[in-house]
C-alpha cells in the first residue's frame, strides 16, 4: 500500500475485489478501520497458535508448497483448490499479507519503530516476531522451517507434525485430522481465538501492542472475525467442503467475532501486567479519539465530544474503547435477548469501575468477560434463519444502539458490520445482487462518513447509518 493511500476505503476494496472476496457491485466492504491489520504495505500479522503442543514441531511453509499439494499455480484440484500458497503470497492485494509480514518489520517504517523502542533490530525482535512470523523456539521447528516465512500456514492451521503426512492420505477425515493436531478454524469460537493472539492481544510473547508501540508508528489495532477471514480467503466453500467441515454462516462468524473480541479485551485489561503502566493505564485499551482530537484553546469553549448513553463514567475522562461491547450488545438483544439484560448491566458497570479505581475495573473487566463468554457459546450454538442478518442491522442502527455511535472506533465497526451482514446475504441467496447494488448509494454514505478521523462527525455518521440500515430493511 502506497505511502497516502492508507485514509482511503476505496483502496482497501479494490484490493478486495481483486482478490475475487467482493461482488463488483460492492463499492467497499473494507473500511479505514482496515488500517489496524496493516504496516505500511503489509499486515500486521495476525493469529497465533505459535506454542507448540508436546512434541509438536512446525515444518515450515515449504513442506505445503509441492505441486500436488498446495502449491499449483491455478486452483483446480478435485477435494481442495490447491493453489493456496499463491493465494498466501499474492503480492498486490491483502490476500497475500501474511506472507509478507516478516517484511513489514525489515522496512523502513517497521526499523524506525523498533529504533525508537529500543528493541535492536525489529527482525529478531520477540516483540515483532510473535505476530510478524510464525515464533516458535528452535526445537520446535523442522528443517524447512523459515522464520523469514512471516505469518505461514501454522501460524493458523497448527504445528503440522502430526497431521502433515496423513492428512490428504485415504481413510484420513476431518476429524482424524483434528485428532492429530489440526486446528479448526471452522469453528467460530477457534477462529476468533487465533485470530485475537495478534489481531487484539494475547499473553504470549510478543503478542501485545502497546500504546507505546503505537505513539512510534504501530497502526491501530482493530478486530472483525468475518471480514478478516473474508480476506485471506483460499478456500471454496463447495459441497465438498460443506460435507467435511458443514455450511459456514457469516452471521455466526460475525457475532462470535464480537463476543470472543470483547472476552480477550477485557481479560487482558483485568490483567495488571497488560492494563497498567508504571502509575498510568494502558491507553491501548482506550479509545484513540478521545484524546487525539483537536483542541481549541478560546474565550467559548466549543466541546469536541459527544457524551455516550451507554458509557455511565465521569465527565471528561477517557473512554474504554467499547466499539465490539457496543456491536455485542446490539446482537445480544437481537439473537439472544435472555443474555441482553445482564451483558448491558455488566457492561455498564465496566464503564462505571473505570471512575473508580484500578482494582474496581479490573474486577468489572472480570465480570464482563464471563457475560462476553457466555454470550459467544450461545451465539456459536444457535442455529441461524435467514432474518437473522436483517434483525442484527436494525439493530444496530436502532434506537437503542445507534445514539451510542459518538465516536470513530465504534461507527467504524457498526458500518463494517452492516456491510458484511449485507454482502453475507447476498452471498447466501438471501437478497438478489441487483437488489444490493440498488441500495449502495446508501452504504457509501455511511462510508464516506468514517473515512478519515479527522472528517467524522457522530450525528452525520449516525443519520447515514440509518438510512443505510432502512435501505437494507426494505430488501427483508
Amino acid at each position: 500500500m502506497p505511502i497516502g493511500e492508507g485514509n482511503d476505503v476505496t483502496w482497501y476494496a479494490e484490493q478486495a475485489r481483486q482478490a475475487g472476496l467482493l461482488p463488483p457491485w460492492s463499492l467497499s466492504i473494507v473500511l479505514p478501520i482496515v488500517l489496524a491489520v496493516f504496516l505500511l504495505v503489509d499486515s500486521i500479522g495476525p493469529l497465533g497458535a505459535q506454542a507448540a503442543s508436546g512434541n509438536a514441531r512446525f515444518e515450515g511453509v515449504a513442506t505445503c508448497a509441492g505441486s500436488t499439494c498446495h502449491g499449483r499455480a491455478e486452483g483446480n484440484g478435485e477435494v481442495v483448490r490447491q493453489d493456496e500458497i499463491a493465494s498466501w503470497q499474492e503480492p498486490s492485494s491483502a490476500t497475500g499479507a501474511h506472507s509478507r509480514a516478516y517484511a513489514a518489520i525489515a522496512s523502513p517504517r517497521g526499523k524506525k519503530i523498533a529504533a525508537d523502542l529500543g528493541l535492536g533490530a525489529a527482525t529478531s525482535a520477540s516483540a515483532c516476531l510473535g505476530c510478524h512470523a510464525t515464533y516458535v523456539a528452535p526445537a520446535s521447528q523442522g528443517p524447512r522451517f523459515q522464520t523469514s516465512d512471516g505469518v505461514g500456514c501454522e501460524t493458523c492451521h497448527g504445528a503440522a507434525s502430526g497431521w502433515i503426512a496423513s492428512h490428504y492420505a485415504v481413510p484420513a477425515t476431518h476429524t482424524s485430522n483434528i485428532a492429530n493436531g489440526l486446528v479448526p478454524l471452522e469453528r467460530p469460537q477457534v477462529a476468533a481465538k487465533v485470530c485475537l493472539d495478534c489481531h487484539l492481544g494475547s499473553s504470549d510473547t510478543g503478542q501485545f501492542v502497546s500504546h507505546s508501540m503505537m505513539a512510534a508508528g504501530h497502526p491501530r489495532v482493530a478486530f472483525e472475525l468475518d471480514l478478516f477471514t473474508a480476506l485471506q480467503q483460499h478456500y471454496d466453500i463447495d459441497a465438498d467442503y460443506v460435507a467435511r467441515k458443514g455450511r459456514p454462516s457469516s452471521v455466526r462468524m460475525w457475532a462470535v467475532g464480537q463476543a470472543e473480541a470483547v472476552r480477550r479485551s477485557t481479560d487482558l485489561f483485568a490483567q495488571d501486567k497488560f492494563g497498567t503502566n508504571g502509575v498510568f493505564p494502558e491507553y491501548y485499551f482506550y479509545d484513540c479519539h478521545s484524546c487525539h482530537r483537536a483542541i481549541q484553546d478560546g474565550p467559548q469553549a466549543n466541546r469536541t465530544f459527544e457524551t455516550n448513553p451507554g458509557r455511565p463514567i465521569p465527565f471528561g475522562l477517557a473512554p474504554y474503547n467499547d466499539e465490539n461491547i457496543i456491536m455485542l450488545s446490539a446482537v445480544s438483544r437481537a439473537l439472544v435477548p435472555g443474555r441482553a439484560a445482564a451483558f448491558d448491566a455488566a457492561s455498564k458497570d465496566f464503564h462505571r469501575a473505570m471512575g473508580q479505581g484500578r482494582s474496581q475495573a479490573a474486577a468489572a473487566a472480570q465480570k464482563l468477560r464471563g457475560e462476553a463468554g457466555a454470550l459467544s457459546d450461545a451465539l456459536a450454538q444457535r442455529s441461524y434463519a435467514g432474518d437473522d442478518a436483517f434483525t442484527v442491522v436494525a439493530a444496530i442502527a436502532g434506537t437503542v444502539t445507534g445514539p451510542r455511535f459518538t465516536d470513530y472506533a465504534g461507527s467504524s465497526q457498526a458500518v463494517m458490520a452492516v456491510d458484511t451482514l449485507l454482502n453475507a446475504m447476498v452471498r447466501e441467496g438471501r437478497i438478489t445482487v441487483g437488489a444490493a447494488a440498488g441500495i449502495r448509494a446508501n452504504i457509501n454514505r455511511a462510508y464516506a462518513a468514517v473515512r478519515t478521523p479527522e472528517t467524522y462527525r457522530p450525528a452525520q455518521f449516525r443519520s447515514a447509518l440509518g438510512q443505510a440500515a432502512s435501505a437494507i430493511g426494505t430488501l427483508r
